[in-house]
């Protein structure tokens, strides 16, 4: 297959959340994606996937949602390139377990406008996991929600402010809750 990278739009574009699932440190560059623009419409059954989170007061909300990366002529979303073995990329996809692995080399860009001299992958909501409507009692984990923006403000000048101008806001509340069930792969994220 030869180089490879991965365009990290989400919690990917943290170093440290990408660290922790390829377990070694990671140097992420800024990067753009022509023709896509990230949505809340990845879905997560809270009850009966591999993690569940309770609210403060006990309660159990139903569904959780992701970014989620869509197809839109007139956008170009930031994000970041990090350089990947093919190990590494199917590692990453027990991480992204609701999304399918998808190439966007003739997209992808670094933020200074190169082209990648490697194959860019990216992950793309799975039919069954893409919701366009948020399901009724869904909500936006919190954790989620800030380590993917301050990663954002850590790529540099106007970086946060892009990510907000190329990403919906969220359609359901942002929410704090613990983590009660957990069969969640190691490397895989445990705070949202």
């Amino acid at each position: 297959m030869g180089r490879l990278a991965v365009f990290g739009y989400g919690s990917l574009a943290s170093p440290e959340s990408a660290a922790e699932t390829l377990g070694r440190p990671v140097d992420a560059i800024p990067a753009r994606l022509r023709g896509w623009r990230r949505r809340w419409t990845v879905c997560r059954d809270n009850l009966a996937s591999e993690k569940t989170f309770v609210l403060a007061d006990g309660s159990v909300p139903p569904y959780v949602l992701g970014l989620n990366l869509e197809p839109e002529e007139d956008c170009t979303a930031n994000g970041v390139l990090i350089e990947l073995t093919e190990s590494e990329a199917d590692r990453l996809d027990l991480r992204e377990v609701r999304y399918d692995r998808v190439d966007v080399t003739g997209a992808a860009a670094s933020a200074e406008g190169a082209t990648p001299g490697y194959t860019v992958i990216t992950y793309v909501a799975k039919p069954e996991r893409y919701a366009p409507s948020p399901p009724a009692g869904a909500v936006v984990m919190a954790t989620y929600l800030s380590t993917v923006e301050a990663a954002f403000a850590a790529l540099g000048d106007g970086e946060l402010e892009r990510f907000r101008a190329t990403t919906d806001a969220p359609p359901v509340d942002a929410i704090e809750a613990t983590l009660v069930r957990d069969a969640i792969p190691p490397g895989n994220p445990r705070r949202w």
